[in-house]
């Protein structure tokens, strides 16, 4: 027997398709946490770098760098994307 496969198309916010009451932060959160990665790893700096560049200590850096943003609400990320990028407005 062979079951048919049922599919929903997401509404792009996988946050809101769980149904999360904060869905439009944590989605909010999880861009602007993504580019801080990113341009972290492209600069090839260490933990104990972005440390003092974000001025947090080390064990955040490292739940930052493996995508744990709950720690960090939207106002403090876009300060730790600011320090990288002083022209982000």
């Amino acid at each position: 027997m062979t079951q048919k496969l049922i599919f929903e198309e997401s509404s792009g916010n996988v946050f809101a398709d769980l149904g999360l009451a904060d869905a439009d932060e944590l989605l909010m959160r999880g861009k602007i946490g993504i580019k801080i990665i990113r341009i972290l790893k492209q600069r090839n700096l260490k933990q104990r770098e972005i440390s003092q560049i974000f001025g947090i200590p080390q064990l955040e850096v490292s739940d930052l760098m493996n995508g744990n943003f709950q720690q960090f609400n939207e106002g403090k990320l876009l300060i730790f994307l600011k320090r990288l990028d002083p022209e982000i407005t």
